[in-house]
Order: C-alpha cells, then sequence, then structure tokens
C-alpha cells in the first residue's frame, strides 16, 4: 500500500475525503481509486514461468467473488501440492486479486515454490466497509477447504491440493486478514481442512494509538486513524480495535496454526507493528513459532512495485523456503 498523505481538497465543495495518492471521494458518493485500476486476464500459460492461472468463483450466493487460481508447471497427475491462500493488500480499499502487480508475485511464487495457490478478491472499503473483506476472505478458504473431504467444484483443486498443507499469505492489508483468518480458524475450524501449516504476513498492517517505539511515534502520519475510518467506519476504538491491533485481539493464543513468519521492512512506518506483533503473540500462550525477516533499507511492499530488486527476490525465496520447510 503507498503512503497517502492527504491535501487540502481541490474542490470543498465535490470532495469529502482525499488520500493522494490512493483515492478520493466525491461528494454524490462517487469513489474515484487512483491507484490499483488496472487488471489482467488469467493465463493458460504465463510466458515467463509458464504458471496456468484461471478465475473461478469461490461463492455459491455472490457470483461477483472471484478468485485466481494457479498451477504450477512441474505438476504430474494427480500430484498433491501445498495449497497457498493468497490475500492482497491495498489498506483495503484499492488493488485486486487481477491486477498485474498481485498476477506477476503469484506467478514468481507459484513457480517458485511449486505450489497451487488461490490468490482472493475480496470487496473493498469504502463500498463495502469492513469486516466484509473478513468474511469473504473466511468464505474463500472455506470454499477451497470443501475440496478436501471429496470432489468439489473445482478440477485444480481436486487434483492437486495437499489439504494437509495449506499456507495463508498476504501483504499489508492482506497480511492483516492473514492474521484475522487464522485467528478465525483457531476458533471455529472448516470442517475436512485438518490444519494449517502456516501463516505468511508481509509487511502487515497493524497500528495502536501509544507507539511501540519511538521510531514509530516519529513515523506515523496524522492521517492514518482516518484513513482506517475509511475502511472501518463502525469502529469504536479507532487505532485500537481488535481489527488493527492485535493487542485488544482476546483469542491471539488461538491462532490455528502452529508456523507463522513476519516480514518487515527497515524504511516502512508499519515497521514496529510487525516486530510488536511477533513479541505479542510470544507472550501470548500461543503454542507455536514466529520467525521476523527484516529487509534492510526497504520501504513498504517494496517486492511488488520494485520485484526486480535483489531484495524482491530475496523475500520470495524466503517465503518459499518457509513453505517448504513447513510442510
Amino acid at each position: 500500500m503507498a503512503n497517502p498523505s492527504p491535501t487540502s481538497p481541490p474542490n470543498p465543495d465535490e470532495i469529502t475525503h482525499d488520500f493522494p495518492p490512493i483515492l478520493r471521494i466525491h461528494k454524490n458518493g462517487t469513489v474515484e481509486r487512483l491507484l490499483g485500476t488496472q487488471t489482467v486476464p488469467a493465463s493458460l500459460t504465463d510466458p515467463k514461468t509458464a504458471v496456468q492461472s484461471k478465475d473461478v468463483p469461490y461463492s455459491t450466493t455472490n457470483p461477483d467473488l472471484v478468485a485466481r487460481l494457479y498451477l504450477p508447471k512441474r505438476t504430474e497427475p494427480n500430484q498433491k501440492l501445498p495449497l497457498l491462500i493468497y490475500y492482497h493488500g491495498g489498506g483495503f480499499v484499492i488493488e485486486t486479486a487481477f491486477s498485474p502487480t498481485y498476477h506477476n508475485h503469484l506467478n514468481a511464487l507459484v513457480d517458485e515454490a511449486n505450489v497451487i495457490a488461490v490468490s482472493v478478491d475480496y470487496r473493498r472499503a469504502p463500498e463495502s466497509p469492513l469486516p466484509v473483506a473478513y468474511e469473504d476472505c473466511w468464505a474463500a478458504l472455506k470454499w477451497a477447504g470443501s475440496h478436501s473431504d471429496g470432489p468439489g467444484p473445482e478440477e485444480w483443486l481436486n487434483d492437486h491440493a495437499d489439504f494437509g498443507s495449506v499456507f495463508l499469505a498476504g501483504d499489508s492489508a492482506g497480511a492483516n486478514i492473514v492474521h484475522h483468518v487464522g485467528i478465525r480458524y483457531g476458533r471455529e475450524k472448516i470442517e475436512g481442512l485438518p490444519r494449517l501449516a502456516g501463516l505468511v504476513l508481509v509487511h502487515p498492517y497493524f497500528a495502536g494509538k501509544e507507539p511501540v517505539d519511538d521510531d514509530e511515534a516519529a513515523q506515523v502520519p496524522d492521517w492514518w486513524e482516518r484513513f482506517w475510518l475509511l475502511a472501518c467506519p463502525t469502529s469504536k476504538a479507532g487505532l485500537d480495535d481488535p481489527y488493527l491491533n492485535p493487542a485488544f485481539e482476546p483469542d491471539l493464543a488461538r491462532l490455528g496454526c502452529s508456523n507463522v513468519l513476519v516480514m518487515v521492512a527497515e524504511k516502512d512506518f508499519l515497521r514496529a507493528r510487525g516486530k510488536h506483533y511477533c513479541e505479542l503473540l510470544k507472550g501470548s500462550g500461543w503454542e507455536g513459532e514466529v520467525e521476523l525477516v527484516e529487509a534492510e533499507g526497504e520501504q513498504h511492499v517494496f517486492h511488488l512495485w520494485n520485484a526486480g530488486c535483489e531484495n524482491a527476490a530475496v523475500l520470495v525465496k524466503k517465503i518459499c523456503s518457509f513453505i517448504n520447510s513447513s510442510n
């Protein structure tokens, strides 16, 4: 997620919220997204990785809820592969699973890790305020899990997904979603889905009213709470909402997996919160292992907008190593 810096609206009579370079909202209710609007189609064969992809609905009640599935080239008939469920970022307000940024990232991840992946498109705020995105992402995991105890509607999952090796991953707001879906899985489980093998949180979107260290105090912008309330207008606690501040999550110890990878970037103002999340997990009574990895000299989600850099390649390899070692 890019870092917006609200400015005086060019026309106060027509614009009610202005968060350049992300989005603005007009007085008549029109949402003008300034980033994350491009899309690319699925591909029978990606020319760079030979990964195949296709779009499929994951809801029986809402045909507009669609996920993009990815199948690696190194696949034999009936070969079972780890299943990666991916939640995109964008502050809950921009981007989709079909953007070129995420399409290219998933092609690279699937090729490198040799996994089958489900990249979930979920409804975004402000048109669909939180917790809608969390509900959609939970529904997508349940849909994927429905293939585990018998043939489901999607043949790629029937033929190739190892439901004993399911991972959730996401960046920024998507990493926040990973956390909440993992908590809900720990509370409720999903019939037929025996376990979550691991969670990957890349530059997670967490916050809180009180800074956790001096770096955060110096870097967090004054518009941060207003931006959060755009996504979750019913929030009563603001930055200390349990959706945003894991310190106020009463079921933290029930996180539904035993392995978590948290990745932060040195120049990201969310870095302190990612590190704090690791400490919260360790002190919660949760019986699992959490690993923290920091990219030196990098900004928030650098691996998406500078995918060809060395640190981006290191990040992808680390995620792949985590999946293969936790498998």
